[in-house]
Formats: structure tokens, C-alpha cells, sequence
């Protein structure tokens, strides 16, 4: 993008300073909205903005040093998306999949929060709260698949469970001690977790084995993620990640657990996958989704199982994301950063590359040089 040199008439000025007052001000915010919920916003509120005034101010606030670098990444991103031109250039919103199915979501979610299944499950996390950030960042470079650890006597005396043989221990510091082991759930074994732990990740349904097939085919050919299949925490479904493979051929890495039948590994894929297209990890240098890092959490888990709910509904899957998406609602009310605008392309994408096969894309780094070989 150009900054608008200083000789522009002392008429743009004034649109132009509010332009940029209200984009701090969602920024200022922590959201991070597309390109045509930000182009409505400040027509909203910059009465007969122009598409010139928006983008000669966004233009100028990409290089604005007052903010953060994460807000400068999302700034630059939009500001070199198609989605932003086409906004600008008053092309309608893509058509929106997630209305009805965003509001069923959120209506059995508050219905959820007042169950005995959500107290259950909130009881048993709260009570993992008792050790200090320090000592949780401890057990993450441990083990960074860790999502709930105690002391062998905690394990026993709160929630009836023993330490297996093989478990593992971790070390954190405590008072009185040089260092106190602590254990993973996974190196437990004893009564059930609450059934909404158990079954987090479950997708049942009538529907197409083939669809999960053709997503990573198309999500390894079309968008460079690479894909796989491994043991993980009882409590952990899957993850994704922006650390490069020793190859360097992914742009993003997604784990899903290896344990998980064939629904329930589609239905965390679409999540993961969400996660990637919704901008949360990131953007991409070949600008494929936003950047949109910096999210707050609650507002980024939402949108993940929400873009995975639409389209595993599609698809004629059920799943737990009511549970899910009950622990990040405030007040029975989603996030205000949560973007339908994002849920609804992330989804539409997600099922695109489900039902067909997309086109082989190579990243502009590689264009010329000979394509690489997924593994």
C-alpha cells in the first residue's frame, strides 16, 4: 500500500482522522474483524466515508508505529486481501451459511451452562487451578501436551485415581520443597472423568466417509497444511501449529488424535482447520488467510467450533459443540470479537474441500523451482 503524500487538500483530514480514530479503537479492543464487518463499521460510524478516505487511512496506519506489531500484521494483511478491494468496491459479503446455525449453537450452549453435566465439568477443571502460572509454564516445557496435572496424592485424596506404572512425573517448585513431582492425567487410571471431558471431540452421524478424504487431500495440495495422525492427551483432540517441518513444505501443521473414529477426526479437523483459515495462528505470506493473531482466546475457540459445527451439521454430523462453546460464552453471550463474517468463509471453505477437489496451489516461494511432494 502508498501513504497519500502531504500536499492531499486539508479536506481529507478531518475524514480521515476519524477514519483511523475508529480503527484504533477496535483495535484498542482486540478485534479483528474482515474486511466487509470493518468497512461497514466505519461507514457506520464515519457517516459517507468513501472507499479512498478508508483505504488512504488504512494506508497510513499499516505503518503507524503506535500500534503493535500483531495489529500492523493484521493491518497489512486486510489491506492486501482481495476480500478488502472488494468491499471497498462495494462487491455484496460472501452469503452467509452461519446465521441459523451460529443461533441453534448458542441456544443449546446457554441451555448447557445451566446443566448438571457444565457443573460437573467446570468443578472438576477449577480444581487444577491451584498451582502458579510459573509452575504451569514448568509442566508446558515438560510436556506441552499436559492438560491437567496433580501430585500423586492429590490424584488420590481429590479424584480417586492412582499413578499408573509407566506415568512420567514433572517437576515444579513448592514451598518447603526443592522440587515436587506432579503427574499427567494420562498417567492415571481410576473412576471416569465427567462424561463432558470424556466425550469433548465426539461427531456421530450419517454422512460421507469420503468427505474426510478428500480434506486433506485438498487441505495438503490447495493450502500446504500438512496432516497427521498421533497420540495425544486423553484431553487433548488435536492441535495446529505454525512450526516449520524440517522440509520446509507446510505452511501449518495439524495433529488430530489417533484414537478418534473417522467422524470425530473430521469434526476436529474442521476446528483445527479454522483455527488456520480464520487467521488465529497467523497470516500467510501468499496471502491465503488473514492475519488475524492476537484474537482474544475465547472469541478465536468460538469461531473454531462454530465454523466446525456448521459444517459438520452439513455434512450430516452431530457433535459436542454446544458443551464446547458453553465455557467460552459471557453472560450467555458469544465474545464481541467473534466474527460471523470469518465463521461463515471458513466454513464455506471447509466444506468445499470436502465435497471436491480443489486446484494444486504452490506457494509463490516455490513457483518456478519445481513442485515439492507432500509426505
Amino acid at each position: 500500500m502508498t501513504t497519500r503524500s502531504n500536499d492531499l487538500p486539508c479536506s481529507f483530514d478531518f475524514e480521515d482522522a476519524r477514519i483511523r480514530a475508529t480503527v484504533r479503537e477496535l483495535l484498542a479492543q482486540h478485534l479483528r474483524p474482515s474486511a466487509w464487518e470493518l468497512v461497514k463499521h466505519i461507514r457506520d460510524v464515519v457517516s459517507g466515508a468513501s472507499p479512498s478516505a478508508i483505504y488512504r487511512a488504512l494506508s497510513e496506519l499499516v505503518t503507524d508505529k503506535g500500534f503493535t506489531n500483531l495489529e500492523r500484521s493484521y493491518l497489512s494483511s486486510l489491506a492486501d486481501s482481495g476480500d478488502l478491494r472488494q468491499s471497498l468496491g462495494g462487491v455484496a459479503a460472501p452469503s452467509t451459511l452461519v446465521e441459523s446455525g451460529i443461533d441453534d449453537l448458542f441456544r443449546r450452549s446457554i441451555f448447557y451452562r445451566s446443566s448438571r453435566d457444565f457443573r460437573e465439568m467446570i468443578e472438576f477443571v477449577a480444581r487444577f487451578r491451584n498451582y502458579s502460572p510459573y509452575n504451569n509454564m514448568l509442566v508446558r516445557l515438560q510436556n506441552s501436551r499436559c492438560a491437567y496435572y496433580a501430585t500423586e496424592k492429590d490424584w488420590a485424596r481429590r479424584f480417586g485415581r492412582r499413578i499408573t506404572e509407566d506415568a512420567r512425573p514433572m517437576l515444579i517448585l513448592a514451598p518447603m520443597h526443592p522440587v515436587l513431582p506432579v503427574y499427567d492425567l494420562d498417567g492415571t487410571e481410576g473412576p471416569p472423568l465427567p462424561k463432558e471431558l470424556r466425550e469433548f471431540a465426539k461427531f456421530e452421524g450419517r454422512w460421507d466417509p469420503k468427505c474426510l478424504e478428500r480434506a486433506l487431500d485438498n487441505a495438503a495440495n490447495h493450502y500446504r497444511i500438512r496432516i497427521g495422525f498421533k497420540a495425544l492427551s486423553m484431553t487433548l483432540a488435536g492441535f495446529a501449529t505454525t512450526r516449520r517441518t524440517p522440509d520446509g513444505w507446510s505452511k501449518v501443521r495439524i495433529a488430530i488424535h489417533d484414537d478418534l473414529d473417522a467422524p470425530s477426526r473430521f469434526g476436529v479437523l474442521c476446528h483445527e482447520l479454522a483455527h488456520v483459515l480464520c487467521g488465529h495462528l497467523g497470516g500467510d505470506e501468499d496471502g491465503w488467510w488473514l492475519d488475524r493473531l492476537g484474537l482474544e482466546h475465547h472469541a478465536a475457540e468460538v469461531e473454531a467450533e462454530a465454523t466446525a459445527h456448521i459444517v459438520a451439521s452439513r455434512l450430516g454430523l452431530r457433535g459436542s459443540s454446544a458443551s464446547y462453546v458453553s465455557a467460552h460464552l459471557r453472560e450467555g453471550r458469544p465474545p464481541e470479537a467473534v466474527s460471523l463474517d470469518m465463521i461463515s468463509k471458513a466454513a464455506g471453505r471447509i466444506e468445499r474441500m470436502a465435497r471436491s477437489t480443489l486446484s494444486r496451489r504452490e506457494p509463490k516461494r516455490s513457483r518456478g523451482s519445481g513442485s515439492a511432494t507432500p509426505l
